[in-house]
């Protein structure tokens, strides 16, 4: 039985029991499915807080208008239709009372008092001492109605480009605070009877227990309407409890597969070839390497989408699935439940695929096997927490050991960072010698460096950007295997460390996170106190 044929037999069991009722308390019975929506509505017998008290409606006015009839339910004060009938008749007019059933009430209220679009204003990221904007904000969020103000909040944090909300128990209120552009910014001050609201909602949509003792992960979607267009907001909530109730924390992804494009990723030329060749060429080992919250998923996903063609069979395994991508088949590693990554590639690898991600390499089984996969025609994409492309290796070598079959197998490593990006507001400025010799030192030799012009670029605060920054830039560093890093690989050199290995790769044309970031920062695009925070 579908969710309309359902609908339909409830409300014939509720006519049915009404009709009972009638008979009962010896009143007409009306059945109103026929007019209840096209019938017009009688004005000017009852206000509409009269109906709402009193579960009474206007019927008509007729008969010379000495004739009047009113529904009522169930829930209509008995007393009050015996003053009615004793008022009317000392007027020589007469008056009829009909049942009808809860729903037809609700059905007719709404044509007489349909609900108020309420519009609300937009949240506002208040910039550093702003306390007056977060007051704003908090009596916004305090205003809004329990019933919305889960999903406002969602919406409005999508509307910002926010990442991430942060909802904190502080002793006599609740903390909001959203993560823009990578940096955590207090947004308002709620009311403690809202942490109900919000955490009956996440209860219900996230599959989590507002009561628990223990941490807790959870995943739920949401629709955003917006501009006239609709898309879908994948949502992680993780909670934890604390001293004064459950704090979450909610990680938004805006998904949009259109946008999954390595065009839109802001790559240089250099860049881009390299990881073209990978997609040219999809075999071997591929690790994309940052710390949480730099752009890795987004990137793995952009190449994955390159490769996704009719002719190719491509599988992920995600702990958990951010994105879901049109032809490709994604597999959902629970390891909070014993799940692992190993065990998982070990079975997707009998289904013959030609691409395979793995959401992260934790262990040594994982990593072995992913680099198994990837001598054996299957290009394997992963994720690996380390501080550089360099830094990926040694810790790789601590992990499974110096490994021929690792030094065979991997092709590119790809350490990556995001840094807020200047909005055309930006204001040039000329650098102390301190930092001229800095940057000089920093990018000696490096193509298109000139050691002599040195301009570096400040914020400007707007009204739309109140920090000077809009969005973010990708900073990435490149590591291509060449036979002097494979030598590390293999065991031919000993004591092998972080070091060493950026001083070859650095000799074979790599330019570092730090160089990357400098270059963007001359460029204008972002700003030197960016490179030292992220970088």
């Amino acid at each position: 039985m579908n969710e309309e044929e359902l609908q339909k037999k409830r409300r014939d069991n509720e006519e049915t029991a009404t009709a009972n009722r009638a008979r009962i308390l010896g009143l007409p019975y009306l059945d109103t499915r026929d007019f209840e929506s096209t019938i017009p509505l009688t004005l000017g017998l009852l206000d509409k807080q009269e109906m709402h008290k009193n579960y009474m409606l206007p019927l008509q006015k007729g008969g010379g208008g000495d004739h009047y009839q009113f529904m009522i339910t169930s829930q209509t004060p008995r007393h009050l239709l015996s003053q009615m009938r004793e008022d009317y008749e000392k007027d020589g007019e007469r008056v009829d009372f009909f049942l009808i059933s809860n729903s037809a009430f609700r059905i007719f209220m709404l044509r007489y008092d349909p609900p108020r679009e309420v519009k609300y204003d937009d949240i506002r990221i208040a910039a550093e001492g702003d306390s007056e904007t977060i007051a704003e904000v908090s009596e916004t969020l305090n205003s809004v109605s329990s019933d919305r103000v889960f999903d406002f909040l969602l919406d409005q944090a999508d509307r910002l480009g926010a990442s991430d909300i942060h909802i904190e128990n502080l002793r006599e209120e609740i903390r909001v605070r959203m993560r823009v552009d990578g940096l955590l910014h207090p947004v308002a001050n709620l009311n403690k009877d809202r942490y109900r609201v919000i955490m009956g909602e996440l209860s219900s949509r996230a599959n989590v227990s507002a009561a628990s003792n223990k941490p807790q992960s959870g995943h739920m979607q949401m629709d955003i309407h917006r501009d006239k267009s609709t898309h879908l907001l994948n949502v992680r909530v993780e909670t934890v409890p604390t001293m004064y109730g459950q704090d979450a924390v909610l990680r938004l992804f805006n998904f949009d597969e259109s946008l999954l494009k390595l065009d839109l990723l802001g790559l240089s030329s250099d860049e881009r070839r390299e990881i073209d060749e990978v997609i040219a060429r999809p075999r071997g080992l591929v690790l994309m390497v940052g710390p949480t919250g730099s752009g890795k998923s987004t990137t793995l996903y952009s190449i994955l989408n390159a490769l996704n063609t009719t002719d190719r069979k491509i599988i992920t395994l995600e702990d958990p699935i951010e994105y879901g991508i049109t032809g490709i088949s994604q597999i959902p590693i629970h390891t909070n439940k014993g799940g692992s990554f190993a065990e998982g590639l070990r079975s997707v690898l009998r289904l013959d695929p030609d691409v395979v991600m793995v959401g992260e390499i934790r262990d040594a089984d994982t990593a072995k096997t992913a680099i198994q996969a990837s001598i054996t025609g299957h290009l394997v994409l992963s994720s690996f927490h380390a501080d550089s492309s360099a830094a990926a290796f040694s810790r790789m070598i601590d992990l499974i050991g110096q490994n021929p079959i690792f030094s065979s197998s991997i092709r590119l490593v790809v350490a990556q960072r995001l840094v807020r990006r200047l909005t055309d507001s930006k204001e040039p400025y000329v650098p102390d010698e301190a930092t001229k010799n800095y940057i000089r030192k920093t990018l000696k030799g490096v193509d298109g460096f000139n050691p002599d012009e040195i301009t570096l670029y400040k914020p400007v605060p707007t009204n739309e950007a109140p920090f000077g920054y809009k969005g973010r830039s990708v900073i990435m560093e490149q590591l291509i295997v060449s036979d002097e890093i494979s030598a590390f690989l293999r065991g031919d050199v000993s004591d092998v460390d972080t070091h060493q290995i950026e001083t070859v790769a650095r000799k074979n044309g790599m330019l570092t996170l730090e160089q990357k970031g400098l270059l963007q920062a001359l460029n204008g695009i972002t700003t030197l106190e960016e490179i030292s925070r992220v970088v």
